[in-house]
């Protein structure tokens, strides 16, 4: 404006306190004087580690790393046990018992090894003065068999009959040891009927005097289901 007077140029350079200027000396300090680099830059500019080879081995970086380090002996290293196994060693499996497998086989087709003598349903008795091992032995077979009677498939009294005259017919023919099939009474209900029926007809004192020893027959011969009778040559005398 007209009006307006032009301030001196001295105010303008900031001679004055009214034109204080605090940055004006900054520029030729730049030009006289080059900054010094901050740390970090000096960090940045610092040259980088020497970075791993990707291209190494396994091999090669096991053997880096295993640098300096010696081997255990063997025998301070404590032993490692052996995980569980439920399968033996060759040397500690059992051998194939074939022969156990051919006596099984035998048992089932013909009934050998079967002790009939170490089952519930093995009987034997004596007769009057009898010694009880002469049970045990007729049992064993060391007396043969002369005659044998069938009485299966028989009612209670047909077989009483029949076992009556049977061993009648054997008592006075002589025959030493005979053989009655009776059965083991596995088709009936309840108890062998015929079988205790024949420990009962010899328990009586008829033919007590007359039988020296009964027992179950061996496998062969029908097992449990037959009885081994000895026969006296002559009766016992009687009891008083």
């Amino acid at each position: 404006m007209a009006g307006h007077k032009k301030k001196p140029a001295s105010i303008l350079a900031g001679d004055t306190p009214l034109g204080h200027n605090p940055f004006g000396g900054l520029k030729d300090l730049a030009e006289s004087k080059t900054l010094a680099p901050s740390s970090s830059n000096a960090i940045s500019a610092s040259p980088k580690p020497q970075q791993i080879d990707q291209e190494l081995s396994e091999e090669q970086l096991f053997s880096e790393a295993m640098t300096g380090v010696s081997r255990l002996d063997q025998n301070l290293a404590a032993p490692v046990p052996a995980p569980p196994s439920s399968v033996l060693p060759n040397e500690q499996m059992p051998p194939a018992d074939d022969d156990a497998l051919l006596c099984l086989e035998r048992l089932l087709d013909r009934g050998e090894g079967f002790v009939v003598s170490d089952t519930p349903e093995y009987m034997e008795g004596v007769g009057y003065n009898v010694r009880k091992d002469i049970a045990g032995r007729l049992h064993r077979g060391d007396f043969s068999i002369s005659d044998h009677i069938d009485l299966h498939g028989m009612t209670v009294p047909v077989a009483h009959e029949a076992f009556e005259s049977f061993l009648k017919a054997s008592y006075l023919g002589g025959k030493g040891a005979v053989l009655v099939i009776h059965g083991r009474g596995l088709s009936s209900q309840g108890d062998a009927v015929l079988k205790n029926k024949v420990r009962e007809w010899l328990g009586q004192s008829y033919w007590r005097r007359r039988v020296m020893a009964y027992a179950s027959a061996q496998s062969h011969d029908g097992g449990a289901g037959a009885t081994y009778i000895l026969l006296r040559s002559r009766p016992a005398p009687k009891r008083k």
